[in-house]
């Protein structure tokens, strides 16, 4: 079953709308929450996670009504948060059977081989006798991922994890919830486009506290095909290219020219040349539009 989010709202203390009237069906699979920073995303993946409490709205998963009894999700619920805190000089076999006794898992045969289980889909067995305190930044997120797999959730929720990876750890990371994916709903959190372009078959982008685009990632890119152009730009002639044309992006060529990318319908008058959309090219148009 989905997981049906209608009309959720929260504000913030101080007055600030951090979602604003958010609705969203969301299937089993990987699903990418993309948005820039404060756009909202922490937000709605803590309500998820039954860490806060949403103003108003409602919100359903496999006939659980997360709102009114988020103690009945849980058990089905696994969580990784942007960052997490282990007990020092513990190590990771001890610390996944301390937390599968907290999840309820009291057979020790059985979890013992949840254990096992979780170890070795998170590549983590050859050193599960090691202190986690100890382990690499990407290591540490593998272990963050093995502790929320110990209930066998059917809701995983994970908030920007690969912020500050290197990109083998990255690669890695992104294998480990590709595995976890194919039959759970996974709901993943990033403003990393690349990503969500390769780990997920559904995605929204979020800015304000709104949903801006619901769609694949394959699909949205396909909608731009013959309307993404690319030109050379001088530091004169840039802001008169802004000027008349929605421009998406800019960086620069191997020979350390200034290459523009431009949203256009028809190709516009010029030295332009067709460039193939990307998600990046999806996602800079879509927050353009919403400003």
């Amino acid at each position: 079953m989905s997981l049906v989010v209608n009309n959720i709202k929260k504000s913030h203390k101080n007055g600030v709308t951090a979602l604003d009237d958010l609705s969203i069906e969301i299937g089993k699979g990987m699903f990418g929450l993309l948005g820039p920073n404060g756009a909202g995303k922490s937000t709605f993946m803590r309500i998820l996670a039954t860490l806060q409490v949403a103003d108003s709205g409602h919100i359903t998963f496999q006939g659980i009504d997360i709102l009114q009894n988020p103690k009945d999700l849980r058990s089905r619920l696994g969580y990784l948060p942007q960052s997490f805190g282990v007990y020092p000089k513990e190590s990771a076999k001890f610390l996944l059977h301390y937390m599968a006794v907290l999840k309820g898992i009291s057979n020790k045969q059985q979890r013992t081989q949840i254990v096992d289980e979780v170890l070795d889909l998170t590549n983590l067995t050859d050193v599960q006798d090691q202190f986690v305190s100890e382990y690499s930044g990407g290591m540490k997120q593998r272990f963050g991922i093995a502790q929320l797999l110990l209930n066998r959730p059917s809701l995983i929720i994970v908030d920007e994890p690969t912020a500050g990876l290197d990109p083998s750890e990255r690669k890695r990371f992104l294998n480990v919830l590709r595995a976890v994916g194919t039959e759970n709903t996974v709901i993943f959190s990033t403003h990393i486009v690349e990503d969500v372009r390769e780990l997920c078959n559904d995605m929204a982008i979020i800015n304000h506290g709104k949903i801006l685009k619901h769609q694949s990632p394959r699909q949205a890119i396909d909608d731009l095909q013959g309307t993404i152009w690319q030109t050379k730009v001088t530091k004169a002639g840039n802001p008169i290219l802004k000027r008349k044309h929605t421009v998406i992006s800019e960086n620069f060529s191997d020979d350390n020219q200034l290459l523009a990318r431009v949203f256009a319908t028809e190709k516009p008058t010029g030295d332009f040349r067709p460039a193939p959309p990307t998600l990046e090219d999806v996602y800079f148009l879509t927050l353009g539009d919403s400003k």
